[in-house]
């Protein structure tokens, strides 16, 4: 199975070598049929601390690193970060990054 690749944005970098990715998605609702944000946090493995808030990110997952972590960091703002593994950037480039979606009017 492999591994999730998702996007975010950077909104917190307080911690050590951590970073808190805020990632939304849109999903549409059962009945009104209407399409909805859901977003969700992330605590990823930023070695170096280079992200600061407000980056835009991708993280993959990864095998435990602590108790809440399990996400690392492998680009940010569209260039590849250099603590990120041969195969996770292999993967990465293999699922690139969904378009943005077109503003409604």
């Amino acid at each position: 199975m492999p591994r999730r690749v998702l996007t975010g944005r950077v909104v917190s970098d307080k911690m050590d070598k951590t970073v808190t990715v805020l990632v939304e998605r849109r999903v549409m609702h059962p009945l009104y049929k209407k399409f909805i944000r859901r977003s969700k946090k992330y605590a990823a493995h930023d070695e170096a601390n280079l992200c600061k808030v407000g980056d835009t990110v991708r993280i993959i997952e990864c095998p435990p690193i602590s108790k809440r972590k399990t996400w690392m960091l492998i680009e940010r703002n569209g260039e590849i970060v250099g603590s990120a593994d041969a195969d996770a950037v292999a993967l990465a480039e293999a699922h690139p990054a969904p378009p943005a979606p077109a503003p409604s009017v």
